[in-house]
């Protein structure tokens, strides 16, 4: 019997800098998603089309926008997790910056830790523009796959508007 291949999603996030172990537990929820799932890769496809213009206002964020994040696929063996980056910088090879999340699948990283990542890891984007979520695209597509109750109170707590 084969068996499907995975990937997991942190739900997490992360609208804040602050230390990854000092996330709420209730907060960060990761969620298994298909590979293959058209959504997911449509949504990360939205993402990777949208990061130069995400990039130049993470440069010079405007006046009512906070909170910059990547989050940046790792692999382990067959395995891959996706993780929030946060805070996140250019390096001359790419990007870096600090895991945002507790690893539940990969065990080659661990949260808080400092990352060294190119562009072509990078499978979404996101910030807060006036309290509310933009971009974050692969949250979106979670929100199909958890409860009702639970999309809304993220909506509701974390501005998204998905």
């Amino acid at each position: 019997m084969k068996r499907a291949v995975r990937t997991m999603l942190s739900l997490m996030l992360a609208l804040a800098p602050i230390p990854a172990g000092a996330q709420s537990q209730g907060d960060d929820k990761v969620v298994n998603v298909a590979r293959d799932d058209p959504d997911m890769a449509a949504a990360i496809a939205q993402a990777r089309a949208s990061l130069d213009q995400f990039l130049a206002l993470s440069d010079a964020p405007p006046a009512g926008t906070a909170d910059y994040k990547l989050k940046v696929a790792v692999k382990d063996g067959d395995t891959s997790e996706h993780f929030w980056i946060i805070p996140f910088h250019k390096t001359a090879t790419g990007f870096a910056g600090t895991l945002a999340n507790e690893p539940q699948a990969v065990h080659n990283v661990t949260a808080g830790q400092e990352l060294e990542f190119t562009r072509d890891d990078i499978s979404d984007w996101g910030y807060t523009r006036n309290g509310r979520q933009v971009g974050s695209f692969t949250v979106c597509v979670l929100f199909k796959t958890i409860s009702k109750e639970e999309a809304d109170y993220y909506r509701e707590n974390y501005g998204f508007n998905c």
